[in-house]
């Protein structure tokens, strides 16, 4: 038995421990009955919020590399991928059972009237399809088009962000922040960006040898 296959360094288990903390505290919520005047609304708002920050976290990964050359971090850019699909599975189960009771014809009328929620059911469809190609496997059939398919991770992104602003009322700040971070993220992913940020750090390796 190949035992590398299941070691993992301190980053990867502090990056999973993350992961689930979200999980774990909404665990103890319920269990305690710690929860507001609308746990529904609460545990849908939480499970969302989860769910984009580790898609943020997953997108981070590879400028993280490319402006300190910190490979470790790649190995994140799945689990984080994988959690974030895991929660906003969460926040829509919790959407279609609880905040509608499974009665499809009101699922329908607010997926077609609620614009937020449109935007969401299309950000988990693509959360889907990413999470089931992610394997290796995948990889081999894909190939070359696996690349292209995974960069719909951006698409994900700017659709959970989109989703966010439409949900919240006028004048909280909350989902811009998010917006920021992920327009930040898009900057830093330009090849003319990416190359003259590498360049910016070979010369401050250069300067710090001397």
């Amino acid at each position: 038995m190949n035992t590398k296959k299941w070691e993992f360094t301190p980053l990867q288990i502090a990056a999973h421990l993350g992961s689930l903390i979200p999980a774990i505290l909404i665990g103890w919520d319920i269990s305690t009955g710690n929860f507001g005047i609308d746990p529904i609304r609460d545990f849908t708002f939480r499970t969302g919020k989860a769910a984009l920050v580790l898609l943020l976290l997953s997108l981070a990964c590879t400028p993280l590399n490319t402006l300190f050359k910190f490979k470790q971090v790649l190995k994140l850019r799945r689990p984080f991928g994988l959690y974030s699909f895991f929660y906003a599975s969460v926040h829509f189960a919790i959407f279609i059972g609880l905040d509608y009771a499974f009665k499809w014809n009101l699922i329908q009328d607010a997926l077609l009237e609620k614009r937020y929620a449109l935007v969401g059911l299309a950000t988990g469809l693509i959360l889907l399809a990413l999470t089931i190609t992610s394997t290796i496997g995948w990889q081999r059939r894909l190939k070359k088009n696996w690349k292209k398919l995974h960069k719909l991770t951006y698409v994900a992104g700017l659709l959970a962000v989109v989703h966010y602003i439409w949900l919240v009322k006028q004048g909280v700040l909350d989902p811009w922040y998010f917006a920021a971070i992920l327009l930040v993220l898009f900057i830093l992913r330009l090849p003319t960006i990416k190359k003259a940020l590498s360049s910016l750090r070979k010369r401050n390796l250069q300067r710090a040898s001397h």
